[in-house]
């Protein structure tokens, strides 16, 4: 390619030229931006032939950035979860193209930016009662940054606005996590006995499993002879459709050992199940699930966080969430002195260090059992008896 300076009325213009198309006889021509000057135009194709050099040149473009989310949105759904494609397509379009949506991808600023995400902190709710949270933005924030580099990949953008916007931090205190204590479990799981969940119920509080995957467990996942869970998928909602994914890590496809009463809970669970089988007949889908509908086709997800959230209101047991059975789990399993590293590997937590960060409100306990145990080591029955 070259390139000249030409004057045109009262403006002076850059012109490109791409190399000669032989077949036709010609060379295709670009007029680039009007220049008040010669000298300013001869110092703008300076510039611009260098980046054609560096690869670092981009074509004018008209695209606006909601029309680019809307492509973007289309081209990347064969290549993610139909869970986290629909949460970008539901934070996009709720959020980011009704504001910005009409604002140039080219001319996108940080400062566009970092005025969307003041905006939605401030009144971002659709229901006019305020903003949305720090973690919302923040996750906006990266869905936003996403595009905008597959932008730069496309040769539509030089560089990624995003990248120097500068998102919300989050500010106070993180809320403090729920969970029982032993006691407060096994009356739990005692008051439930004839849930129909109790099975549920049972797996959750024993194992830490999250909830897709105890619904996404299978009877091919179970053997009861050696006591041991496989977990190899997980059942996910994208609104009011199911479906079973692989875990997002390689950590989180484990095998976790259950202990004799469990299994026996699973023996019990299985009869009943295939009682209900034969009481169906045709009329019964078998998926090969553990716990599911008395039809066999999967629980949904947000209807076992209901279900959960009605039996501990009946139990009169401090309520806490679903979820915090499995932090309820990895609590108590911490101070019973229980290895770090075996209930990070029953959690399929990616490291030792992020389930002692996570739990670190159970280390006092470990360090004063640890304390107690030398004591003993050193002193034996002596330290017993020490004031």
């Amino acid at each position: 390619m070259r390139g000249f300076v030409t004057r045109k009325g009262k403006a002076w213009y850059i012109v490109t030229e791409q190399a000669r198309d032989e077949a036709a006889g010609t060379r295709r021509r670009r007029w680039h931006s009007g220049y008040r000057t010669k000298k300013e135009a001869e110092a703008a194709l300076v510039s611009l032939m260098s980046r054609l050099q560096q690869g670092t040149y981009v074509e004018p473009n008209k695209t606006s950035l909601g029309a680019f989310l809307e492509e973007w949105l289309t081209t990347i759904r064969p290549t993610v979860r139909d869970t986290t494609w629909s949460s970008y397509d539901a934070e996009v379009r709720k959020h980011v193209i009704p504001r910005l949506g009409d604002t140039r991808l080219q001319a996108l600023t940080p400062g566009d930016l970092n005025g969307l995400y003041a905006d939605l902190l401030k009144k971002g709710r659709r229901d006019g009662r305020g903003g949305l949270s720090f973690k919302t933005v923040r996750y906006i924030h990266m869905i936003v940054r996403r595009a905008l580099e597959t932008a730069v990949r496309w040769n539509l953008l030089v560089r990624n606005p995003a990248s120097l916007a500068d998102p919300p931090r989050f500010r106070g205190r993180r809320p403090e996590m729920r969970t029982w204590t032993a006691e407060q479990a096994g009356a739990f799981l005692q008051a439930t006995e004839a849930d129909p969940l109790h099975t549920v119920w049972v797996l959750a509080a024993t194992t830490g499993m999250r909830r897709g995957e105890l619904l996404g467990l299978r009877w091919s996942d179970v053997d009861l002879k050696n006591r041991r869970l496989s977990i190899q998928r997980s059942l996910v909602a994208a609104g009011y459709e199911t479906s079973f994914t692989e875990p997002k890590t390689a950590r989180g496809r484990r095998s976790v050992v259950i202990d004799s009463r469990t299994a026996s809970i699973l023996k019990e669970h299985r009869r009943a199940q295939l009682e209900d089988r034969l009481a169906l007949g045709e009329a019964y889908q078998d998926q090969g699930l553990v716990l599911c509908r008395p039809d066999g086709l999967p629980i949904h997800p947000d209807a076992l966080t209901k279900a959960f959230i009605k039996a501990v209101k009946a139990s009169g047991l401090p309520r806490i969430r679903l979820h915090d059975l499995r932090h309820t789990y990895a609590t108590l399993a911490l101070q019973a002195g229980i290895h770090p590293k075996v209930v990070s590997e029953r959690l399929g937590h990616a490291s030792v260090a992020f389930t002692l960060d996570t739990y670190s409100h159970a280390v006092p306990a470990m360090e004063a059992q640890a304390a107690e145990i030398m004591a003993s080591y050193l002193w034996g029955s002596q330290s017993a008896a020490a004031p």
